[in-house]
């Protein structure tokens, strides 16, 4: 599973717990996203969340 490039965001594991509290594992997956970004070299693909998407976008407006 990709990493966040800004903010190293990624997969996070816990267990699950029933009403009986039964407990079983858990895969948390973070909302990552391929986007291109203007460089010095050219354009890069590079995984960034969706929550740094967001703030990246608010900060150019």
């Amino acid at each position: 599973m990709a990493k966040c490039a800004i903010c190293n965001k990624g997969v996070y594991f816990g267990k699950s717990v029933s009403h009986s509290h039964r407990k079983s594992n858990k895969i948390w997956k973070s909302n990552i996203k391929s986007t291109r970004v203007k460089t010095k070299d050219g354009n890069k693909r590079i995984h960034v969340c969706t929550s740094c998407l967001k703030n990246v976008k608010a900060e150019r407006v």
